[in-house]
């Protein structure tokens, strides 16, 4: 029996365990990559582990999310970040110099290698032809550090492209069409690879939209071959001797085949306030648009800015719409400013702003109060844009130019013939901004800067035999780690403070949560189904740690997140009987018993003494996560082990 392409890449880095799906196994890691919203937590993290030297074959730290310096702790940080960098051997992307993922596909991409990033979106290396994942920053450091990446093993997905896209509809839409068939939790627990004749009309850039988007459907991760369009993207970027070809085996094994046909495809959208909310587009023609923003990982290559220039060319966005545009890249700004592109941008007045994730993560460019925003994003959670109530809608490049010039909700198509643009065969590259490491010698010489919001990491606690609590919080179903720990412009300056950070805490669901909390001393969390879904933000876990959570409850979980509660020392467990998830209200007071050997055979049962009832709760921990939890999350438990 062949191997599918995440199969063959499994197999080349295995470090431990066996390639049976729900089986633990771990990987060596080639490369990693941070941000900055994310790195400051990983790189301390990584001090504590006391390694002189990143093991990997390359580690890049980005500044992209937190470039708003309305004061001085993003700078502080970005300084700590720099100088942390230069002393432990890690490549430093300047401010600037754009999106991780789209910078690291263009300049550090290889395809059949592995990659794990502190950003829930680096499976856009995918599109490459890697197995990239999204991790928590301890897992990231840890593998910074030479150990390797825990993962269950997943089952596999094939999505079969047939056809052609027409004009106006584009990648975009394939993703989104195939969460409307999936769902936010039709991913989990797989790897997406996506093959077919369909994907040879398919670019690296539209390919890694793909692959970005796959990280909404919950999946593992998701990956492409690396065929001749790989190697005609390296070409460009002056990297061909990076290519390798790589495809699954023709007798290889999938446990679900889902067909797409490319030609039949409409230009599709997103509602509020989830991204598998999907719709044709012409369904909700006539919609007032109140802004539009164009950019981030999803949609931000040379390829989507030069057909949004192609179709704003000599037009005028419609006076009660505000544009704006963030190319992914310096590298991109740079070439459409050499091609005249970006002077047809500025022309039709749309707003320019600097290549970082700006709008996506609500650091500026907010809506209107109740305003409709149409995004080339990833994500339409409630909140997140920075406006409470606007209603932010997922959609294509095209589709989102359509919107900016008429003002309201248009499919494209009606938009006329497509204008015809056509790739460079090269790309101007400059890697000026990217900052090498010290060498060895004189990273002795360096001084590692710390600010003053930069806090010590909150203390974890050892798992017990028995722990009683009260409920502080009970959530319902699809509770991202936006709910659990916010962005935006107000909150992400201090992703390096945990204390300052914890009067955000599940503030979109309660405001009174992280008083609350503070009071109880230690306490537990009750949730639905899929909770924890979203960015892999592990603040989303150490900060319900420093309050004092030390389980969480809930039907399912998210994989990253689930990784990230039992990194911190959070116990999670699942409910035998969905249904009790209705029995226990917030303010109850539970008591689990018997929880060290529960941990073992899976089994822990909780008494509600506010209620005198007992409800069965599920675990399925390895000898490893037991052991993170029994030592008080994987810091702890890594040091242990070097002992």
């Amino acid at each position: 029996m062949g191997l599918t392409l995440a199969q063959k890449i499994i197999k080349e880095h295995l470090v431990s365990g066996e390639m049976i799906p729900g089986s633990e196994i771990s990987l060596r890691i080639d490369q990693t990559l941070t941000q900055d919203a994310t790195g400051t937590m990983a790189y301390l993290e990584f001090e504590a582990m006391g390694v002189d030297r990143v093991k990997t074959e390359r580690s890049v730290a980005y500044i992209d999310h937190n470039t708003l310096q309305s004061g001085f702790e993003n700078a502080d940080d970005h300084r700590y970040i720099q100088s942390v960098a230069k002393k432990h051997g890690i490549y430093f992307s300047r401010p600037g110099n754009g999106i991780c993922h789209q910078v690291h596909l263009e300049r550090f991409g290889i395809p059949g290698k592995t990659l794990i990033g502190s950003d829930s979106h680096t499976p856009t290396g995918g599109g490459i032809g890697m197995l990239a994942f999204g991790a928590g920053g301890m897992d990231v450091a840890v593998a910074m550090g030479g150990g390797a990446y825990f993962i269950t093993m997943p089952k596999m997905i094939k999505v079969n492209l047939t056809g052609k896209l027409r004009p106006f509809v584009t990648a975009k839409d394939v993703s989104l069409e195939i969460l409307r068939i999936l769902s936010v939790k039709g991913g989990v627990g797989y790897i997406i690879e996506w093959g077919g004749e369909g994907i040879a009309d398919l670019s690296v850039p539209e390919r890694a939209t793909i692959t970005n988007m796959g990280t909404e459907l919950g999946a593992t991760t998701s990956i492409f071959p690396s065929d001749e369009v790989t190697k005609a993207f390296l070409k460009a970027e002056g990297r061909e001797a990076d290519y390798r070809p790589l495809a699954s085996d023709p007798d290889a094994v999938y446990d679900r085949v889902i067909e797409i046909n490319l030609s039949e495809l409409k230009p599709m959208i997103a509602c509020p306030h989830s991204p598998d909310k999907v719709v044709t587009v012409e369904s909700l023609r006539g919609t007032k648009v109140d802004q539009v923003c164009i950019g981030s990982c999803t949609n931000s290559s040379l390829w989507d800015m030069l057909k949004v220039a192609a179709l704003l060319k000599g037009k005028t966005v419609d006076p009660g719409v505000s544009l704006s545009i963030s190319p992914g890249s310096r590298q991109v700004l740079s070439m459409l400013a050499d091609c005249g592109a970006l002077s047809d941008i500025l022309a039709s007045g749309a707003r320019v702003l600097e290549c970082a994730c700006g709008p996506c993560i609500g650091m500026g460019f907010s809506p209107n109060s109740a305003g409709v925003s149409l995004r080339t994003f990833n994500r339409n959670f409630e909140g997140r844009s920075g406006t409470k109530d606007a209603k932010v809608y997922l959609v294509s490049p095209e589709t989102a130019v359509a919107a900016a010039l008429t003002g309201e909700i248009t499919d494209p198509t009606l938009l006329g013939t497509m204008p015809a643009v056509a790739m460079p065969r090269s790309f101007r590259v400059d890697d000026s901004a990217i900052l090498p490491p010290a060498s060895l010698e004189d990273a002795k010489n360096v001084e590692v800067l710390r600010g003053p919001n930069i806090k010590e990491f909150p203390k974890s606690y050892p798992q017990t035999d028995v722990l009683t609590a009260q409920v502080a919080l009970k959530v319902g179903d699809n509770i991202t780690t936006d709910h659990i720990m916010p962005a935006g412009a107000k909150i992400l300056p201090y992703r390096s403070n945990i204390p300052y950070l914890s009067q955000f805490c599940f503030a979109v669901c309660d405001e009174s949560f992280s008083k609350r909390a503070k009071e109880l001393g230690q306490s537990i969390v009750v949730g639905g189904s899929n909770y924890g879904q979203g960015s892999s933000r592990e603040h989303a876990a150490l900060v319900p740690l420093y309050l004092g959570v030390r389980a969480v409850i809930a039907k399912s979980f998210a994989r990253i997140h689930v990784a990230n509660l039992i990194n911190a020392g959070i116990l999670p467990l699942t409910f035998a009987n969905p249904d009790d998830y209705d029995r226990i209200e917030q303010g109850d007071t539970l008591k689990l018993s018997g929880v060290l050997e529960g941990m073992k055979t899976g089994e822990i049962t909780l008494a509600d003494e506010s209620k005198g009832i007992s409800i069965r709760l599920l675990c399925a921990f390895t000898e490893r996560q037991i052991g993170i939890l029994k030592a008080g999350g994987l810091l702890a438990y890594t040091k242990e082990q070097s002992k």
